[in-house]
């Protein structure tokens, strides 16, 4: 029989354990997240809808998303053991310059929409870092506060090329200008994606007080407070803007760009050229014949193109046809470091995260960007120790295996394959 008596103080002592409270919410909040989708759940919380959603949606039926983040779920690690991984070396030498983690901040349009410090505070939590941080054309804030905010930062531009090439290239101009390194341009956009989520909820740019919104702000004061005490949105490539997002998008887009916009944009940009949105080898082997040092394996996050290929899935083709000639990026899907080192295993020289930071930015404006890098660095470094890897350069295709809950059909059989359509 077990002895049992009255615990005494000294036994009690070690047991009580009380943290200092924290009387600041956004702090407590920060540090409630283990994870990004921790942040994400608070994002929600704090965050109005039509913003939220604007951020957290994706095109249609949102199958691409979805599909892109599974990807990453369905794989299997194969680690070694008996290795020394006391130091992991997160380093990596990215388009000419130096970035301490293999990820770098992917441009995100009308990013103080989201939260009033938008791109200053991606920036800064990027060059406090030692990552790139990528302004989008269709950033509120401009090329040259991004600059002045992030003096030190690796900064790189993203362009959407218009109709108007002159107003297009005069962007290019202001970032060089401003000491941006690499220029990233888009090329899966020639029109925008149906992103139902924004139609549902009638999402312009700026918001819009309407009885809906009101309502749907009570829980959210101090979201409202920031956006209407501080300067209204401005964009880095326009002034204003007052109508929905879809309108402003067809606005800017030009379903015209083709190879000869890429040609002039590399004679006319002296810095690192990075081609993104490519969805096929062959595009892939298109962009590096045009001049580009690096491509973007991306599907814009899901939100062009429904049911689009999955970039993880492409990777390993994409590389095996690169090779070590033409740098490889690659976005979307991307919710936690485990997926970063798994797209760099399978031949992924960086990677760039979208919502994973915007999460992090609703959550918590700077510091809850500072809180998106550490999740992810942490998750690298003990993703890289348990697998026996202690440099990135040492993360090799036997590490990751693929897994896939869809079979293919095949290709279209050869008698078919150049058949004419047929006419009802």
């Amino acid at each position: 029989m077990v002895q049992r008596r009255l615990p005494r103080p000294h036994d009690l002592l070690p047991l009580m354990q009380f943290k200092k409270p924290e009387f600041n919410p956004r702090t407590r909040r920060l540090d409630s997240a283990t994870n990004v989708y921790d942040l994400r759940a608070i994002a929600k919380r704090v965050t109005p809808k039509a913003p939220f959603d604007y951020t957290d949606g994706a095109a249609e039926g949102e199958v691409s998303l979805a599909r892109a983040r599974q990807a990453f779920e369905d794989i299997e690690f194969h680690p070694s053991v008996l290795k020394d991984v006391s130091h992991v070396d997160t380093t990596r030498e990215i388009l000419g310059g130096p970035s301490a983690l293999p990820f770098g901040i992917a441009p995100t349009g009308f990013t103080r929409m989201m939260q009033t410090e938008g791109e200053r505070a991606g920036s800064t939590a990027a060059e406090a870092a030692g990552i790139p941080f990528t302004l989008s054309t269709m950033g509120t804030t401009s090329i040259e506060d991004v600059a002045a905010a992030a003096p030190h930062g690796r900064n790189w531009f993203q362009l959407y090329m218009w109709t108007d090439r002159e107003r297009s290239m005069k962007l290019v101009d202001r970032a060089a200008a401003a000491g941006n390194d690499v220029l990233v341009v888009t090329v899966d956009t020639p029109v925008g994606g149906a992103r139902l989520r924004d139609v549902r909820n009638g999402m312009t740019i700026p918001p819009s007080l309407t009885p809906k919104t009101v309502i749907n702000a009570i829980p959210r004061p101090a979201w409202w407070i920031n956006f209407l005490t501080t300067e209204p949105l401005a964009f880095a490539s326009l002034d204003r803007w007052s109508g929905t997002v879809a309108a402003l998008i067809d606005t800017m887009f030009d379903p015209t760009v083709g190879p000869d916009e890429v040609r002039f944009i590399r004679d006319n940009w002296k810095g690192k050229l990075v081609v993104k949105g490519i969805q096929s080898v062959e595009d892939a082997k298109l962009a590096v014949d045009l001049g580009a040092d690096g491509i973007v394996l991306s599907n814009h996050g899901g939100r062009q193109l429904d049911r689009a290929p999955i970039p993880f899935h492409l990777l390993p083709h994409v590389a095996a046809e690169l090779g070590d000639d033409t740098e490889i990026l690659l976005d979307t899907g991307i919710m936690n470091g485990a997926d970063i080192v798994a797209a760099v295993a399978l031949g992924a020289d960086f990677t760039l995260i979208g919502r994973a930071y915007l999460y992090g930015l609703m959550a918590g404006g700077r510091a809850g960007v500072d809180k998106t890098i550490d999740i992810l660095r942490s998750e690298i470094v003990r993703t890289m120790k348990l697998l026996g890897v202690a440099a990135l350069d040492e993360l090799e295709p036997r590490h990751v295996t693929q897994l896939s809950r869809f079979t293919t059909l095949g290709p279209v059989p050869e008698h078919l394959a150049d058949a004419k359509p047929r006419r009802r």
